[in-house]
């Protein structure tokens, strides 16, 4: 149903927002491991989430960098201006 009132048109909304899944740890460690392990020489955290969707967070998680550092043997280099994730 559409309605004017005077010139402003009212639409009902169709497009709802989409959820965004919510990713656990284990997940989490999988992709990183599996994205790393296709990249020797390293990614950083921004390539890695333009790579896998999956991973919408802009700064990831704190406590599980920490985690996979000693789950997966996570190294992060310090390169210029940039933070390279690297596995042992």
């Amino acid at each position: 149903m559409m309605m004017r009132a005077r010139s402003l048109l009212i639409k009902p909304m169709t497009n709802f927002p989409v959820k965004i899944k919510q990713i656990n740890y284990e997940d989490f460690k999988r992709i990183v491991k599996e994205e790393l392990t296709n990249e020797p020489k390293g990614l950083t955290w921004t390539d890695i989430r333009h790579k896998r969707p999956e991973l919408y967070q802009k700064v990831p998680n704190n406590l599980w960098v920490k985690l996979i550092e000693t789950d997966i043997g996570l190294v992060r280099e310090k390169v210029g201006t940039k933070t390279i994730w690297k596995l042992k």
